[in-house]
């Protein structure tokens, strides 16, 4: 096949985009290059997949409709897998216009780009943050569970791209998935996110903030099993006309202090901890049930984060040095 990667010089897309060349697809890998966090990293991820041959990176604004249509048809994909957002919970409260941009007008562009060029089937990334902050069951989040109550902009913004996608799929008949992540970490990760953070902040010497005063827990979700949930939905497309949605996680969610006690065994070193509050737009947990994910394409995570974790400190001490 022919893919389009939104996002690629991300930390998913460039994971997924390595998948697929190795898969013995061609990949146009699209990025802006932001510099929500250091743009040497997107660089250096962007360097990994240049040396491909079927890989060709377009450093491109998907929120400009009219350049991303035009891609699209110079390309003609058979596949688009949308990965671009503007990411961060926190940063959607300093920043809430880049929000609108990157994951609704960018989402929309991309919708419009399939429409008009012809392009059946999409992929595109949603997020946990859409079921907001409410108890965990026993099941953890399933995808028939109240999405109406988001607890930040970044989630509402989520959500709002699954309404679209639902929409132009009943609109115009194109087969689409809908994957909403749970905490994904690994080598050649976001800085942005917590593990990555607090490895900076341990190795340096320096204290670390735990927020929800350590009560919180994620499900974390090593990036090969994310990868291989992705390359599942795609070997196994939706109806036409259809827009499915499923959770894609761990489904064993990990209080945030054994997750600070894995990474300090891995780095070697006790972090100084200083406890906070919750931040506003945090949730306390996230719990996938991957149940339908895995009568679709077999999905089975097999990275528990004490494996996950010591791989990541293994990536982060050779990329740091």
């Amino acid at each position: 096949m022919i893919v389009i990667v939104t996002g690629a010089a991300g930390f998913i897309g460039m994971h997924l985009s390595e998948r697929l060349l190795g898969l013995g697809h061609a990949v146009v890998g699209v990025d802006d290059f932001n510099a929500y966090y250091p743009v040497a990293l997107k660089e250096a991820r962007a360097a990994r997949l240049a040396a491909y041959e079927r890989f060709g990176m377009v450093r491109l604004d998907v929120a400009d409709a009219p350049a991303f249509e035009a891609l699209a048809a110079r390309v003609r994909p058979d596949l688009i897998v949308h990965l671009a957002a503007q990411a961060g919970v926190r940063y959607s409260l300093e920043q809430p216009f880049a929000y609108e941009r990157a994951n609704v007008a960018g989402h929309l562009s991309v919708l419009e780009a399939c429409r008009q060029v012809g392009v059946i089937q999409l992929v595109y990334a949603s997020s946990s943050s859409v079921y907001g902050d409410h108890p965990l069951g026993a099941e953890g989040f399933s995808e028939t569970d109240p999405v109406n109550a988001p607890a930040s902009l970044y989630a509402a913004t989520k959500r709002s791209c699954e309404l679209m996608s639902t929409a132009y799929s009943g609109l115009y008949g194109l087969r689409q998935t809908g994957l909403r992540f749970f905490t994904v970490y690994g080598p050649w990760g976001r800085p942005d996110m917590a593990y990555y953070g607090f490895a900076q902040k341990i190795m340096a010497g320096e204290p670390i903030e735990v927020f929800g005063e350590g009560r919180m827990a994620r499900d974390f979700t090593y990036v090969d099993d994310i990868i291989d949930g992705i390359i599942g939905v795609i070997d196994h497309p939706a109806a036409e006309g259809e827009n499915r949605i499923f959770n894609i996680g761990d489904s064993r969610p990990v209080g945030l202090m054994r997750m600070i006690e894995v990474l300090e065994q891995a780095l070697g070193r006790t972090a100084e901890k200083r406890m906070r509050p919750m931040q506003p737009g945090d949730v306390t947990a996230t719990f996938a049930n991957v149940a339908n994910l895995n009568r679709l394409c077999g999905y089975a995570p097999k990275v528990p984060i004490e494996e996950g974790l010591p791989r990541f400190v293994q990536w982060f001490q050779s990329f740091a040095s």
